[in-house]
Order: C-alpha cells, then structure tokens, then sequence
C-alpha cells in the first residue's frame, strides 16, 4: 500500500516565505484568458518543478512590497502569493506589479509565465487587496483537521504577509485568491 504525503502547513510557510522573496525578469507581458481563476489555463506552459528545490534561480532578483497606506506604482510589486503542496507537491509563486503585469515562478524560483490582467481584473485584485485589510487579517489560519494533499498559501501586501491552509481561508483571503492569476498554466 502507497502510504500519503502532505506537505505540513509550516513547511509550506517556510517554502512559501523564501519563494516570496524572489521574483523573475518583467519581460513583456501578455493578456490572459477571461476565465482567469486560481485553476484556469492561460500563460505559458512549462514543465512541472522537481519536488523539494526552493532555491532561487540566477534569473532571480529581490521584489518588495510597498509599506500599508502608499500607493503602488505601474513598476512595484501590488502582491506577491505562494501556493505550495497538493497531491504532487508543487510551488508556484505569482508576483503582480501596480500596472497589472504577473509573472509566474516555479518552485526554483524560474520564470513559469507571464502575462497582464484585463484592466476590470486588475480592479477586482486591488478592490479586494483593500477590502481584505491585511493588517486585521490573521496571520496563519489552520484547519482543525488534516487535508490530505491540500493546499498552503501565502500572500503578502502592504507591507503584511498572511498564511492559510486550503479551506481554512478567511472570506477576504478568499476573494483575493480567486483575483489572482491562476498558478499554474494548466
């Protein structure tokens, strides 16, 4: 009998929080498909990262997140999300600038897609990064049971960093989650 893997929460934090201080070249950015959620296709394909390599790549350079209360500009970071673990164990990283550009890092920190929100998506992200009010949210939220080959993701905005198991997301987290890009090109 095969026995399960999960990924536990604080692994996946740790992973989550040394992806997040990576990002990959801008490059030119494309539009993405209007479906747009957390699981649509769009972006480019590449291949699947190799399990357990959270180690930036040469391509990687440093990204910030501005302080509470500023505004961001078309080149600074508005978001950066970390979703890790799920039946194969995966990392994807999404980095959205202040213009609406994403790109998309795999576990290793390498360029995984790109793309640019549809000026309406890129409102629905910021309204819902306000609405969030990641200061008051709480900084871990954890199920009271184990899922299996669930999710972890960590988000960081203004100047905030907040973690959540799959299912265990605040409403608000929620919401900003289904604005994001989707993680994976397929």
């Amino acid at each position: 009998m095969r026995a399960r893997r999960t990924v536990p929460v604080a692994a996946a934090a740790l992973l989550g929080a040394m992806l997040l201080g990576a990002c990959g070249p801008s490059g030119s950015a494309a539009p993405d498909s209007p479906s747009g959620g957390p699981g649509s296709p769009t972006g480019s394909a590449a291949p699947s990262p190799s399990p357990g390599g959270a180690t930036p790549g040469p391509a990687a350079s440093p990204s910030t997140v501005p302080a509470p209360g500023r505004t961001v500009t078309a080149s600074e970071t508005l978001v950066r999300a970390t979703r890790s673990g799920g039946f194969a164990g995966q990392a994807h990283t999404l980095i959205v600038k202040g213009d609406g550009s994403w790109t998309r890092l795999d576990a290793r920190a390498n360029p995984d897609g790109s793309g640019r929100l549809a000026p309406d998506r890129l409102a629905a992200l910021t309204a819902a990064l306000r609405e969030a009010d990641f200061a008051r949210l709480p900084r871990f939220s954890k199920n009271a049971t184990t899922v299996y080959d669930g999710f972890a993701f960590t988000v960081a905005h203004g100047g905030h960093e907040v973690a959540a198991e799959q299912g265990a997301e605040p409403p608000a987290l929620a919401r900003v989650l289904e604005a994001l890009p989707p993680f994976t090109a397929n």
